[in-house]
């Protein structure tokens, strides 16, 4: 199955910072298939891997782990899909992905398989050639089996024997079958912590310290922002073991840490579809974490064995040398206990009254990478207590009003694309101005996924939201089509940055300004909150500007292709189309000041060859 690619009329819905509900739609379905397939594709290549990097243990604790799904899957569909697209798990996926298909994960002899990741995004080019995002040819997206249903993959098989409330034996085997002891059978079954016989899940290989997925900084996307590699590529966005310079140990005791994080998916994903089981989980760092539950602290640093047991919407915990927690199961989200080591999930009301909950992640492992180069500011993730999630709900419970007044489009489009917003921490800048601001950020990997420090106020966090979303739509774009064969040289002025930039950070750039033009223009001619509007006039005069001293260096390009042209000439529209509303005089003037300014000490910097034309 085919997805339909874009049309005209939605590259001008999207060049114009809109998209309607089938724009939307199908950008979101793109981005699922891709997840479905890349799912797919870390189930194939950890039965191709060699023993030396996903042990026969790991192997079938993984084939364990889906046919768990599975068992999910017959019960609420819909839910256990939600779950593996689930932003957060994008980054879990690709560093999976890239550590079974690195060189050193193939057996001697093997060639490198290209999977069904490659076969649904095209040829991506090499991470060192620093092309851009467009740069890939994406003929097309494939759907994965069942059209959305989680995909049967050589270990585990669709259909039949996988009864409810427990693992099902019936799988099939994949290349290595025969490998270890038990292939295609649960070990053992045991009576849980409470009574009842459930089957049980073998225990979890320990590794060593947890090395987390990539944060892709967010501003105007760097040279390979977006690609989906192909097997054995390394993409800058999330640094994998082998990037790092690992030897074949390291990366073999990393791969098992992050495989034991699905494990520890699978559970609560199987818990909230109501599977009763007896599992074996790994906590690390001192926590287990359960997405969309809730986390365990346990004692120590080291891997932690934790025996988990469902039944009836309550959850027994046990760790070595500790009481046992029970975990009660909330409706929709969560999970609560009285005791003091289990820290619950927390979800911010759905954006439109008829909403799901939205998750505020602040402490799934894999929600940013504590220790990547951070840029301009750009701060690491936080850790919220009691007061800052008060903060963040003060400023959320006023955003979809704060979205509606620059037009009902802006509020669709957040909650159609946004599933998760992760805390970052605030930023230690030295100006009351700069305090009163926050930093945010997205990741390619994680589409759906918003970064942010606290918001300050509504107003403010609406405005991230235009902002980094813009950033993950032209993103997806540039996974669906080629919009240009630009290189990864930074040669470009942009008015919103003191560096040079390559081309594809220059559109990303000058799209996602070019979105906070028209909403703050929108808002400003709406005039009822008073209270903002000579902000948002000043602000529009400003992001105007500088997307009309971006907009000369794009348009003159000549290595944009048909559909990246469209979409260029659309954006061109668009900023036309705001001037004939243009900002207070006063406002103007400093704007287009500001930009000068800026152009001049750019200049300074960057010598005169080392510039692109009209740049």
């Amino acid at each position: 199955m085919i997805l339909p690619p874009l049309t005209d009329r939605a590259l001008a819905e999207l060049g114009g910072t809109g998209g309607g509900p089938d724009t939307l739609a199908l950008l979101v379905r793109d981005q699922d298939t891709r997840r479905m397939l890349l799912l797919r594709a870390i189930l194939e290549a950890a039965d191709a891997a060699g023993p030396d990097v996903c042990p026969p243990a790991a192997r079938e604790r993984l084939r364990a782990d889906w046919a768990l799904l599975e068992a999910a899957e017959a019960a609420n569909g819909a839910l256990v899909r939600a779950a593996l697209c689930h932003p957060l798990l994008g980054p879990w996926a690709r560093r999976c992905l890239q550590a079974l298909t690195s060189p050193a994960a193939r057996p001697t002899g093997a060639a490198p398989a290209p999977g069904p990741a490659a076969r649904a995004t095209g040829t991506p080019p090499a991470p060192d050639t620093g092309a851009s995002p467009g740069s890939g040819t994406v003929p097309h997206t494939e759907a994965g089996p069942d059209h959305g249903a989680i995909p049967h993959v050589g270990g585990v098989a669709r259909g039949g024997g996988v009864p409810h409330g427990g693992v099902g034996p019936d799988r099939e085997a994949g290349p290595d079958a025969g490998a270890s002891p038990g292939s295609g059978t649960v070990p053992h079954t045991e009576a849980g912590p409470d009574h009842g016989a459930i089957p049980y899940v073998g225990g979890v290989p320990h590794g060593g310290a947890v090395a987390h997925g990539g944060v892709g900084p967010d501003r105007e996307a760097g040279p390979d922002v977006g690609a989906v590699p192909p097997a054995g590529a390394v993409p800058h966005a999330v640094p994998g073991p082998g990037a790092r310079g690992l030897g074949p140990g390291q990366q073999c005791r990393e791969l098992l840490v992050d495989l034991a994080h699905f494990s520890a998916v699978a559970a609560a994903v199987a818990a909230r579809a109501g599977v009763a089981y007896a599992v074996r989980l790994s906590a690390h760092g001192g926590r287990l974490v359960l997405p969309g539950l809730g986390a365990l602290r346990v004692d120590g640093a080291e891997p932690v064995a934790v025996d988990v047991v469902h039944r009836h919407g309550r959850l027994t915990l046990r760790g070595p040398g500790a009481a046992d927690v029970s975990v009660f199961l909330e409706d929709g989200f969560g999970a609560w206990s009285d005791s003091r080591a289990w820290h619950p999930a927390y979800a911010l009301p759905g954006l439109l009254p008829d909403g799901a909950p939205l998750p505020l992640e602040d402490f799934d492992p894999y929600r940013a990478a504590p220790g990547d180069p951070q840029c301009y500011g750009l701060t690491g993730p936080a850790t919220l207590d009691e007061g800052e999630r008060k903060n963040w709900l003060q400023a959320w419970s006023g955003t979809a009003g704060a979205l509606l007044l620059s037009g009902e489009r802006r509020l669709t489009e957040a909650a159609t694309l946004l599933r998760c917003l992760v805390p970052l921490a605030t930023p230690d800048r030295a100006t009351a101005e700069a305090r009163r601001g926050s930093c945010s950020a997205t990741r390619s990997e994680a589409f759906g996924a918003v970064l942010s420090s606290t918001p300050p106020d509504a107003t403010r966090l609406a405005a991230t939201l235009v902002h980094e979303l813009h950033h993950a739509k032209l993103a997806v774009v540039s996974e669906m089509m080629t919009l240009h064969h630009a290189n990864g040289q930074a040669r470009y002025f942009a008015p919103w940055r003191p560096d040079p930039r390559p081309y594809d950070g220059l559109l990303q750039g000058a799209y996602a300004h070019l979105a906070l033009a028209d909403f703050h223009q929108r808002r400003a001619l709406d005039g009822s909150d008073r209270a903002h509007l000579d902000t948002d006039w000043s602000q529009f005069a400003r992001y105007h500007a500088q997307v009309g001293a971006a907009l000369p260096g794009l348009v003159g390009s000549a290595e944009l292709t048909r559909p990246g042209r469209r979409l260029v000439e659309f954006m061109v529209d668009a900023h036309a189309r705001m001037g004939e509303h243009p900002a207070p005089r006063a406002h103007a003037v400093r704007a287009l000041e500001y930009v000068r300014t800026a152009r001049r000490l750019w200049a300074r910097r960057v010598p005169q060859e080392l510039r692109a034309p009209l740049a």
